[in-house]
């Protein structure tokens, strides 16, 4: 049972605890004795105050004990303890927890667990012939070697071959959760409720640039084609709307110039020589002028 009060001999050996903690980390960051608390029996644990600026809050525990009956006080350990105001690291959280869209860069590798919940079996159709078959639990060159005579059935005749060229090759494909979390991400980024699908005039539904994509999620979303939208390449809602829809507004057409009319019924007098035109012209002189009729 654990003593409230320190033993008598342990609790005096401040000085073997304060040589063992400086001789542990040096003089410099040990700072004066706090308290001596009781562990247990005649274990006692000795509190110096931490001077290193990189542990503020921070104290040496120095645990000294003694046999029973024994007046020689040993040492147990010297420990660097945090406090109640210590700066402490934050609590470690598992990399597939920290994880956040857009943290995965070039090169980097992202596995999946075998239990995602997002995920679910694709084709779940295999290749294992019958159980009572030969070829059950053997090899084409194990029963080419039993038997040669046997036909084996033809590659493209296996379910895998055919399920792939269906499209349905993937050994996982989206179960309902991961759809309903892709579509609640997609109606985030870029659905009806936000400020530009808003002040749209219209939605992507009647755009010319959206395009249709397949499954079930093509039922209410698309991917956005147009180069000059906010949404370029993204897939967006179908209630999703902007400024750059194809029938928003339509670019009047350029006014056609007048034709060219030239009056040859009038002659202009046209001075050759502009320069000479704001002095005086002297009474001898003749004006030219270009005209023509």
């Amino acid at each position: 049972m654990r003593s409230r009060t320190p033993d008598r001999l342990c609790a005096e050996a401040v000085d073997l605890a304060r040589q063992a903690v400086v001789e542990s980390v040096g003089e410099a960051v040990v700072g004066p004795h706090v308290k001596a608390s009781a562990d247990a029996e005649r274990v006692v644990t000795h509190t110096f105050e931490c001077l290193d600026p990189a542990y503020r809050g921070w104290h040496w525990a120095v645990t000294v004990a003694r046999a029973p009956r024994a007046k020689n006080v040993t040492l147990d350990e010297v420990a660097l303890l945090p406090g109640g105001d210590a700066v402490l690291a934050p609590q470690w959280v598992p990399w597939s927890e920290r994880l956040r869209p857009g943290d995965l860069g070039p090169g980097d590798l992202l596995p999946t667990g075998a239990d995602d919940l997002r995920l679910e079996p694709g084709w779940t159709g295999e290749d294992e012939p019958a159980p009572n078959s030969v070829l059950a639990e053997a090899d084409e060159e194990e029963v080419l070697a039993v038997d040669p005579g046997i036909q084996l059935p033809p590659a493209r005749a296996k379910i895998a071959f055919v399920a792939e060229e269906l499209g349905l090759g993937r050994p996982r494909v989206l179960s309902r959760m991961g759809l309903h979390q892709a579509a609640e991400r997609w109606e985030t980024a870029y659905g009806p409720q936000t400020p530009m699908a808003q002040s749209a005039p219209a939605s992507c539904s009647t755009c010319g640039f959206l395009v249709p994509i397949g499954g079930s999620l093509g039922q209410a979303f698309g991917v956005c084609g147009n180069e000059f939208g906010p949404a370029d390449g993204q897939v967006v809602s179908l209630g999703y709307g902007c400024g750059a829809h194809s029938e928003a507004a339509i670019l009047p057409a350029p006014p056609v110039p007048a034709e060219l009319i030239l009056d040859e019924t009038v002659v202009e007098p046209f001075h050759l020589h502009p320069d000479r035109g704001s002095g005086s012209v002297e009474p001898d002189a003749p004006t030219e002028e270009l005209g023509h009729s």
